[in-house]
């Protein structure tokens, strides 16, 4: 498969999906897509974005927390 963005050859992998809206964050681990490996960009198949789509509504439980540091790069400066 090509990639949509810059046209490189693609990889079938497992990856972590990550996701943010209004200040909640969530991680989904061992996630099935194509990656380009040229730029990266990741493409999910229809049906593995439905599934995502339920996480975002809540529709499961985490098996496992996080804590995150968070920086401010503003305040570094």
């Amino acid at each position: 498969m090509k990639c949509v963005f810059c046209g490189g050859e693609t990889k079938k992998m497992s990856v972590t999906f990550s996701y943010e809206e209004e200040g909640k964050f969530f991680l989904v681990e061992h996630v099935p897509a194509e990656v380009c490996e040229q730029c990266g960009e990741k493409t999910y198949s229809p049906n593995v974005t439905d599934e995502l789509l339920k996480f975002a509504k809540d529709k499961f439980k985490p098996v496992k927390k996080l804590e995150v540091p968070v920086f401010d790069f503003a305040e570094s400066c």
